[in-house]
């Protein structure tokens, strides 16, 4: 005996990649439902491996009574309408956008980090997915704060254009190709050109100069993994399709050595250190794509502040930043809370 599960937003990038990993994973299905907005309705979307297809279902007319679980990934609009809709219905809703993130009521869960936080979903019948970049961070960070302690982060971003939906995969692929044939260049998606070139603003600016998209990491971080950890975020757009890169720079309370947090790295859940330290000997973006692990490389010594490392951490941001982590809340809910047969 399975689940009825509802995809919603099924049509975009992280929806589909949704369906792909409820096959992949062979999570215990029933009954798929693909859900998204009106002006998708009947469109079709592949789920399983058999190629079985889909036909898309309008949000608006659709009843959630009966469902066991909804995965959202439609933003912030739709997870605020609809999401309660559904949570009410007695559907438990897995949300990707970041609306309910920071709801006291509201688990924010990276299931190799905070599993039993996923305890509390009953006040609201919601439960948050991190953003993107803050899902790998947290996976590289859980395992070294158990064993030193984490005092302070500074963490740089390098995201790619897929972090921005279809529309920011478009762009970089049509201004790529109008540079080199000598057309003109027009940004739309982005604030500036993106081939070619990097942007060091993701998301609205902010009263104190950070940008929302630096602010979500740092309180979401917080929230995950610790609220006593000071942190500082710089987020930069690369023109990269997909994969997620970090370099990280972090403080401890208490001495641990390089080779120390590659021992713990090697062991630690959702992780895979590679760090031969020698050409090559790292993981970039394109090599992540597809899979599902947080990447961990260059992990070395700070020798500017007492108890300091740095590290290279990158992950597909569309699986474990997205699909994969809210599948993954689905099977911890499932061994928890909502066990079937």
């Amino acid at each position: 005996m399975g689940y009825r599960v509802a995809v919603v937003g099924a049509t975009g990038n992280v929806g589909r990649e949704m369906m792909a990993i409820l096959a992949e994973r062979e999570f215990p299905c029933d009954e798929v439902a693909a859900v998204a907005s009106a002006r998708s309705t009947g469109s079709e979307v592949e789920f399983s491996d058999t190629g079985k297809m889909l036909k898309c279902k309008n949000i608006e007319h659709f009843d959630f009574t009966g469902y066991d679980i909804a995965l959202f990934s439609a933003g912030g609009g739709p997870a605020k309408e609809y999401a309660p809709k559904a949570a009410a219905q007695g559907c438990v809703v897995i949300d990707n956008s970041s609306y309910w993130r920071m709801d006291p009521d509201v688990p924010l869960i990276v299931p190799e980090v905070n599993p039993d936080a996923i305890d509390d979903y009953k006040k609201k019948n919601i439960i948050a997915n991190p953003n993107c970049s803050t899902a790998q961070l947290v996976v590289a960070l859980k395992p070294l704060h158990d064993a030193a302690g984490i005092k302070r982060v500074v963490v740089s971003t390098y995201q790619s254009v897929s972090g921005a939906g279809k529309a920011g995969m478009d762009e970089l692929f049509e201004q790529s190709r109008a540079i080199f044939v000598g057309d003109p260049v027009e940004p739309r998606k982005f604030t500036k050109q993106i081939a070619f070139n990097v942007i060091p603003h993701i998301d609205v600016f902010m009263d104190d100069g950070s940008t929302k998209e630096e602010w979500k990491m740092v309180v979401e971080t917080k929230k995950i993994l610790d609220p006593k950890v000071k942190m500082n975020a710089t987020c930069v757009r690369v023109p990269v399709f997909v994969g997620h890169s970090e370099a990280v720079n972090i403080e401890f309370e208490r001495e641990i050595s390089a080779a120390e947090a590659q021992d713990i790295l090697r062991e630690a859940p959702g992780v895979m250190l590679v760090d031969k330290r020698e050409d090559g000997g790292y993981v970039t973006p394109v090599e992540c794509a597809g899979d599902g692990a947080t990447y961990i490389s260059r992990v070395r010594e700070d020798p500017t502040v007492d108890n300091g490392l740095t590290l290279w951490c990158v992950s597909d941001n569309l699986r474990k930043g997205a699909a994969l982590n809210a599948v993954q809340i689905a099977e911890l809910l499932g061994q928890r809370h909502l066990k079937k047969g």
